[in-house]
């Protein structure tokens, strides 16, 4: 199922728990944001250090255990932790090694958002089938 319309598109990415690494800004034509789904098999850690230009990033960690480096700081992450780590932030993650680290990355501009989901929606008088 791949519908898009003026104001939406959909991908089907299958089974994302076996796909590894997911980088959805192209297949979404992500205009705001860059949004991966990644997966560090047990004992795996990202290659390098790294930080961001501009782009602060928010991680939800999906399941498993890992570290987290940042900015000389190292501390366990685990399932249901969610973070932020500002552009500058110098990051790196690993796995537990008796633990696959499944999680999802966001990325936006720093300071960039002018409205939140209380204060940007606004209500549409159309309904759906259901309601």
């Amino acid at each position: 199922m791949n519908p898009s319309g003026k104001n939406y598109s959909v991908r089907s990415l299958g089974n994302v728990t076996s796909l590894g690494r997911i980088e959805l800004h192209e297949a979404l034509s992500l205009t705001g944001s860059e949004v991966t789904i990644n997966e560090l098999p047990s004992g795996v850690s990202v290659p390098f250090v790294h930080a961001h230009k501009n782009n602060e990033e928010v991680y939800v960690v999906l399941s498993g255990k890992g570290w987290l480096y940042i900015d000389g700081d190292e501390f366990e992450i685990k399932e249901g932790d969610a973070f932020r780590i500002d552009p500058n932030g110098a990051r790196c993650i690993k796995a537990d090694n008796a633990s696959t680290l499944r999680f999802i990355c966001i990325q936006a501009k720093a300071n960039s958002l002018e409205g939140f989901t209380q204060t940007d929606g606004i209500p549409v008088d159309v309904k759906p089938s259901w309601l």
